[in-house]
């Protein structure tokens, strides 16, 4: 009796109808490569299971260098399934950057990105870069030798960039070295400046996903193809799948709880072995194919340039790949793609098995 009389209630005052009428009236094209579609959805859920979980942990998470480690212990140790909520914020985190990299490479390869798709593709490249940073600067709140090491490394890296390098170390960091400075700047990225600035490209991203509608294969425009609604087809398969991907996410929380390392010492030596986390393995060992030395020029810097231009050109390739803008094939492009994507692949499994 209760479900009835508060839908009367809400139709009252708001046209259901009319929101049921739009959602039906959206149709969502159907072909080979529309699993991708479902990728967005993933990730926009695993976001919200982010913030969910993360709130709770904010109630007992104290951020400062002598409580920090402690009330990390206190809640996996003494809350109420606080061991729980923690493991499920550490592997949601992981899977959301999984499938922030296969949507985005998904919209690389099939040129999604194409005329009028450009802020499409800029505000999901900008949210990668969020979702990493919202991984490196959630690491260090555990305020542990692997994180601390891993941190400085990170920070110091960027700091090898010529002319802004200094700049970005130095704001990052909050000084000179990695402290408690660092940690009280990195929580209020994390908790605060990441979040409102996620929410506000994620409202963007969709908002220009409705606008435009969602893109299909190059090969297929012009062409007759099959559409399907997407209330209550689509939106019934986004509710399964997102069901599946908490399951997987619940199993792993359960069954491998991430470990907690000794806390952080500035004046100890780092631990031997040790390596950031899997996001970064691409960056280290493209590092380590450089000279300390070339030509009299500082090898990392040189490094780090490399790899920002290659960064800002992978950026730009919406605006460069003009075939696509045309509705025409652009193999160049995707050749380009795929060295990217296998490149990546490659440098990561080999910093796993190095």
């Amino acid at each position: 009796m209760i479900w009835p009389k508060f839908k009367d209630w809400i139709d009252e005052r708001y046209d259901i109808a009319e929101l049921k009428r739009l959602a039906k009236s959206k149709l969502i094209p159907q072909h080979r490569y529309d699993f991708l579609y479902y990728t967005g959805g993933i990730t926009l859920f695993l976001f919200i299971l982010q913030f969910i979980t993360g709130m709770l942990l904010a109630f007992y998470y104290i951020p400062h260098i002598d409580f920090a480690y402690e009330s990390i212990i206190d809640i996996v140790t003494k809350i109420n399934i606080g061991w729980f909520f923690r493991s499920l914020h550490h592997w949601g985190a992981q899977l959301c950057i999984v499938f922030v990299f296969i949507h985005l490479f998904g919209t690389l390869l099939t040129k999604s990105y194409r005329r009028p798709r450009e802020l499409l593709w800029v505000t999901g490249f900008v949210l990668l870069v969020i979702s990493i940073f919202f991984g490196l600067s959630g690491y260090l709140m555990l305020w542990d030798e692997r994180a601390f090491a891993a941190v400085r490394v990170a920070t110091g890296g960027a700091g090898a960039l010529p002319f802004v390098g200094s700049f970005i170390k130095i704001f990052l960091r909050g000084g000179t070295d990695v402290t408690g400075d660092t940690l009280t700047r990195f929580y209020a990225f994390h908790v605060a400046i990441l979040p409102l600035v996620s929410m506000l490209l994620i409202g963007l991203h969709l908002l220009f996903v409705q606008y435009h509608g969602m893109s299909i294969p190059v090969s297929l425009e012009g062409k007759d193809h099959k559409e399907e609604p997407f209330f209550p087809n689509v939106f019934y398969k986004d509710m399964m799948i997102w069901l599946v991907v908490l399951g997987i996410v619940m199993t792993l929380a359960i069954l491998l709880p991430p470990e907690i390392g000794k806390k952080a010492n500035a004046l100890a030596a780092p631990p031997e072995g040790i390596k950031p986390e899997w996001y970064f393995l691409f960056l280290l060992e493209t590092l380590k194919l450089f000279p300390g030395s070339i030509f009299g020029f500082n090898g990392e810097t040189i490094a780090i340039v490399c790899v920002s231009m290659g960064i800002f050109f992978f950026f730009l390739i919406p605006f460069l790949d003009r075939k696509s803008n045309r509705g025409e094939r652009s193999p160049i492009f995707t050749v380009i793609g795929v060295i990217y994507l296998l490149y990546f692949i490659t440098m990561t499994l080999v910093g796993f098995l190095s």
